[in-house]
């Protein structure tokens, strides 16, 4: 097992990775945090798989564990959702001192670190994910939010966790579909800043869909460790953590226009990092040869993407509800090379889209528009 510090001014914690490390390090954890109430938000599928899972791990804690289990699907990460795990608070006499456990994928990670950042106005979470994005993902860096109808992520909080607790064992019962979901953004942190971790993934391909405990402990230590230097930098994203949204721009399009119900985050993210470093290429910064090693590593674990009637008008539209949009431009995350991404200031939809559609002409096999028809 591994662990990995994350510095903040006034908000440090460990990130503790490894296959079995819910059992090793969870309890120690709450015990250090939790006083009189754990309450554990978990979705239906989390809870079907491991019923009790956290409440087991903390027997004989003189703390009582009460449960919240919502609905599974980006569909449910919205202000309805949050609404009910804040009454399920509220119905188990949660108060300021009550510890958050989001046991789940990226969604539950989302929702109920949102929810213990508005809660009696802040209240301790610790999150245990159960998917590789979340584990490389949602679970660090203290970003909580649900959708709006309008716009994915558009109402949320900074809220870094107290603890997180990655346990490996957790991939075993994920569906193949999930963990390539995962593999993108993990692979991301390799494009954007760790070419020495993109060069590790490329030698390892075959192990993506395998249970070598070592190899994902490597890979999800490079990747957490990525991220946590980002976060460190800038927590509030106000310059360097943008590099972050490498693919988002597109991916939030793709999420948007498909009603968050058709395809997982981390199939949109890959596609739409496909397609930022493609405009990269297209722009004169990323050589051929490096844009065919990330098509090489990516296309692979691809979900083809179908979207519906989309025109110059509905594209805009839906890239300036983006919240990476301001002034009518983009701050789109380019690759200047392998390794190194920078953020391109006042990208217009008025250059991205006639790009995108090169990118439909030549990637057909990847993602398509339906016609109006």
């Amino acid at each position: 097992m591994r662990d990995l510090s994350v510095n903040l001014p006034g908000a440090a914690y460990t990130i503790h990775i490894g296959a079995g490390a819910s059992s090793k390090s969870l309890r120690a954890m709450v015990q250090e945090v939790a006083k009189e109430l754990v309450v554990v938000v978990t979705n239906d599928t989390v809870d079907g798989l491991y019923p009790q899972r956290i409440a087991k791990e903390l027997e004989g804690l003189p703390c009582r564990v009460e449960h919240c289990i919502v609905k599974d699907g980006e569909q449910y990460k919205n202000l309805d959702t949050l609404e009910t795990i804040l009454n399920r608070m509220m119905e188990v006499e949660a108060n300021r001192s009550t510890l958050v456990v989001a046991f789940g994928g990226g969604v539950v990670g989302d929702m109920a670190g949102f929810a213990a950042a508005t809660f009696m106005r802040g209240v301790p979470v610790v999150q245990v994910p159960t998917t590789l994005l979340s584990h490389v993902d949602s679970s660090v860096g203290g970003k909580t939010a649900v959708n709006l109808p309008m716009g994915k992520n558009a109402v949320g909080a900074f809220k870094q966790p107290n603890g997180v607790v990655i346990d490996l064992e957790f991939l075993a019962t994920l569906p193949e579909r999930e963990l390539h979901a995962g593999m993108f953004e993990l692979i991301k942190h390799g494009i954007i800043r760790d070419l020495e971790m993109f060069e590790f993934l490329e030698t390892n391909q075959d192990k993506f869909s395998s249970q070598d405990w070592d190899f994902w402990e490597e890979a999800v230590f490079r990747s957490c460790r990525v991220k946590a230097s980002v976060v460190e930098q800038d927590e509030k994203e106000t310059d360097l953590r943008a590099i972050l949204n490498f693919g988002h721009t597109l991916a939030h399009l793709i999420e948007t226009h498909t009603g968050y119900d058709t395809y997982l985050h981390g199939e949109a993210v890959g596609t739409g990092m496909i397609y930022a470093a493609y405009a990269s290429k297209a722009w004169g910064m990323l050589s051929e040869e490096e844009y065919e090693r990330i098509l090489a590593l990516l296309a692979p674990l691809a979900r083809p993407i179908v979207l519906p009637p989309l025109d110059e008008e509905r594209f805009t539209g839906l890239l300036m509800h983006d919240k990476k949009a301001s002034n009518r431009t983009v701050r789109f995350v380019a690759l200047r090379q392998l390794g190194h991404a920078i953020i391109r200031e006042g990208t217009t939809p008025a250059e991205m889209w006639p790009l995108f559609q090169q990118f439909l002409a030549d990637h057909s096999d990847l993602i398509q528009v339906e016609d109006k028809g």
